[in-house]
């Protein structure tokens, strides 16, 4: 079992006696570490009775998105919007805290920026699954879920293999790469979400060229990466838009992330939930930082000036087909809009192509069963409902975007988002204890 660093005067969370934990968490990125520190924070306080918690991850250490730490690569929400300052703004465990602790926060208040790179911002996140000292079961994974009459039993697989027994469980398994219909991964052809290992092991490049497939920021960041890292190599980005399309984050608009937000969109019509996702999806998906989009488009330009083009931005496109070969992947490239072609020959395609999320029948079974239309298949407090009545809760963190709104999946709600749950298991456990008392 790996364990983080602890602070003495902190209590550890244990299992309790009868070998069942209040709760288990399935994943350990920033959602469950943000639910790790609520739970800490709670339990510090005298007079709660502690709840005890369990981690389970499939990766071998804490990590988030390590394959796009792109060098000058910035975070798009405000570092305010970390794992705890919207929920308790005179934690240990803020982003603030965090740079005062690594001696930086004169050296980023001179920055004048309320956006921090996301390499520090992941330092961030390694400095405080470190400091939080939450009990990780590390490379290994949660498969399935077996429900008892008085708790769920988790199933593991890897290096703790066997099973752990909980009161609750939180699902926060993250998303998942999503490649076109057609597309296996391969070392030429590969999901964006694992560019830099991809290309460290990528072989040998003959043709100095590489294709990148979306319209989204990940794209176009990685675009600007292979244009930067391979200076003598052509890179060709392909999407079916038109030109990218600026990221809105005018103060209005990102409304939609604000805490309250979500107690409007949960209550509201499923008309208007579509409504809103459709209104404001220029908010997350699809989008890309204005200042990136100018610096691609300067790019570009001056190297039609000079004569020497390297960056060819295809909008109005698609990849009619990628065939690959011992030296490369032969890419068409399609212009929807003329019928033109162009072959390119590259040394790899990357494919910035969206995520999907966990998918709960798989780990579920027969507890899930998917809701039709307008149903709130999920609970305020992120509950889900389950086909039957369960001894305890199972909560989502990701995967909620239909009822809870476009915070789902994003970094903005952490900290509130998991005050809500601890307060929801705990007033669950405490309805518990109560019951057992009356029948003693």
């Amino acid at each position: 079992m790996t364990h983080a660093r602890v602070s003495a005067e902190k209590p550890r969370n244990t299992s309790t006696q009868d070998g069942v934990v209040d709760i288990v968490g399935i994943g350990f990125g920033p959602s469950n570490l943000g639910l790790a520190i609520a739970l800490r924070e709670r339990n510090a306080i005298p007079g709660n009775s502690p709840i005890t918690s369990t981690f389970v991850e499939s990766k071998p250490r804490f990590a988030w998105h390590p394959d796009m730490l792109l060098p000058g690569a910035t975070m798009q929400i405000s570092f305010l919007k970390d794992l705890v300052t919207q929920r308790n703004a005179a934690s240990d465990y803020s982003f603030l805290s965090f740079l005062h602790d690594s001696g930086r926060l004169p050296h980023f208040i001179n920055r004048q920026t309320f956006f921090p790179t996301r390499i520090e911002f992941h330092q961030y996140l390694e400095w405080a699954a470190d400091r939080v000292d939450a009990e990780v079961l590390y490379d290994t994974r949660g498969t399935r879920i077996i429900d008892h009459p008085d708790h769920f039993e988790v199933v593991l697989e890897g290096a703790h293999a066997g099973s752990v027994r909980a009161r609750n469980v939180v699902l926060a398994g993250g998303l998942t790469a999503r490649l076109p219909e057609g597309v296996r991964a391969s070392a030429r052809q590969f999901h964006n979400h694992a560019l830099l290992s991809s290309l460290a092991a990528l072989p040998e490049t003959t043709h100095d060229a590489f294709v990148v497939v979306g319209a989204g920021q990940s794209a176009a960041e990685v675009s600007h990466y292979l244009h930067e890292q391979y200076p003598g190599a052509r890179v060709h980005a392909v999407f079916g838009k038109y030109g990218y399309t600026p990221a809105d984050d005018s103060p209005y608009a990102n409304r939609i992330f604000d805490a309250e937000a979500v107690d409007d969109y949960y209550g509201s019509s499923a008309e208007m939930k579509a409504r809103l996702l459709s209104y404001h999806r220029g908010t997350n998906y699809s989008a890309v930082d204005l200042s990136l989009i100018e610096r691609l488009y300067e790019i570009e330009y001056a190297e039609r000036v000079v004569g020497a083009r390297r960056l060819f931005v295809h909008g109005g496109s698609a990849i009619a087909e990628a065939r690959e070969r011992a030296d490369g992947v032969s890419v068409l490239i399609e212009n929807r809009l003329t019928g033109a072609v162009e072959q390119v020959a590259a040394d790899a395609v990357v494919y910035a192509t969206g995520f999907t999320s966990m998918p709960l029948d798989a780990i579920l079974g027969d507890l899930y069963a998917p809701q039709g239309p307008g149903d709130a298949r999920v609970m305020r407090d992120y509950r889900l409902r389950t086909t039957r009545p369960t001894a305890g809760g199972l909560y989502l963190q990701g995967g909620t975007e239909d009822t809870h709104g476009l915070t789902s999946s994003l970094l903005s709600n952490i900290a509130v988002r998991s005050a809500e749950i601890v307060d929801s298991i705990a007033a669950g456990l405490h309805a518990r204890e109560r019951e057992l008392v009356r029948s003693a």
